[in-house]
């Protein structure tokens, strides 16, 4: 804008921020950096989670389902993650309100769920099948670039006894033009998606991956598992069934990483099956993707304060 204007850019920043946005006079400026909470932005399901806003510092943010992460969808902005200084700041709410909350959406950090308790003494709470996903997800790719590695020492062996008996080392080539170290790497995004939805060219890389890597597609296998049953049971139930299915699946691999996702989801089974009551959406996760496109368009966090002022002004 001020170039097109013929304008200093930062100079047109520093007006806007100073004179325009109406920052200076914010009357929760003062303590903007440690807490800010929005009482009437309350509603009967929310959201609860942690992210970064600048230089890694991390922020526990509360939002509210229903305002679909517009106007009205910040309940409060709290600095850090520890118990204490937050639940000193959320007791303020009135307790008829926090009252209302019927379900409180959130990860399954014990520093969460104490809050939530706490705080949200009426609300169920579910955790957010995005966390439980992301753990799967996270052993496969762990594996894959396991593998990786071993294909990339493996290559350079090679290339050293080529080069001591005088000769030129020509890698191993799939038919799809892929070396061994080339194919595991290039697969690292097909993984993270279903079958139905590979291109053409990741349909082949991964056909060539599995028949390389059995393990890997046993793992890829219980990751989709996982999936669908959050995609498909219907019901408390019929997702508790599912999930021991799954267990069994797990045991039978012998993968570690798998067994320490099955306990995990064993110590949380509560919280993860309240999940299918109302198969409520990961829209915390959804408001931290608009916090850092937010961020990104400001290309960083220079000033806290006046971050958390605009977001506020929009979100709040």
């Amino acid at each position: 804008m001020g170039s097109f204007y013929g304008v200093n850019g930062k100079k047109l920043g520093r007006q806007y921020r100073d004179s325009l946005s109406g920052f200076k006079q914010w009357k929760d400026k003062s303590h903007a950096k440690e807490w800010l909470i929005f009482p009437e932005n309350m509603g009967k399901y929310l959201s609860i989670d942690e992210t970064a806003l600048s230089k890694g510092e991390l922020y526990t943010i509360i939002t509210n389902k229903k305002a679909k992460g517009k106007k009205g969808a910040i309940v409060a902005i709290l600095a850090g993650t520890k118990v204490e200084p937050i639940l000193e700041q959320l007791l303020k709410i009135p307790r008829t309100k926090r009252d209302k909350v019927k379900e409180i959406t959130l990860d399954m950090a014990n520093s969460m769920k104490m809050i939530a308790r706490k705080c949200f003494p009426k609300a169920i709470q579910v955790t957010d099948r995005f966390h439980v996903q992301k753990l799967a997800l996270e052993a496969l790719q762990d594996m894959r670039i396991k593998h990786r590695w071993e294909a990339i020492d493996l290559e350079n062996e090679l290339i050293k006894q080529a080069k001591s008996n005088g000769q030129e080392f020509k890698p191993q080539i799939f038919n799809n033009g892929d070396t061994r170290r080339q194919l595991l790497a290039r697969s690292r995004y097909l993984l993270y998606k279903a079958p139905n939805n590979w291109t053409p060219n990741q349909y082949h890389r991964a056909k060539i991956l599995f028949e390389q890597y059995p393990g890997i597609k046993k793992a890829y296998n219980l990751v989709q598992g996982l999936r669908n049953i959050f995609n498909t049971a219907t019901s408390i139930q019929t997702a508790y069934t599912k999930l021991a299915h799954w267990y069994k699946d797990v045991e039978q691999t012998g993968f570690r990483a798998f067994n320490t996702i099955a306990n995990t989801i064993t110590l949380n089974y509560r919280s993860i099956l309240n999940y299918f009551i109302n198969r409520c959406n990961a829209s915390a996760e959804s408001f931290n993707a608009k916090i850092k496109a937010f961020r990104s368009q400001f290309r960083g966090v220079k000033n806290t304060e006046f971050f958390l002022f605009r977001l506020t002004q929009i979100f709040a």
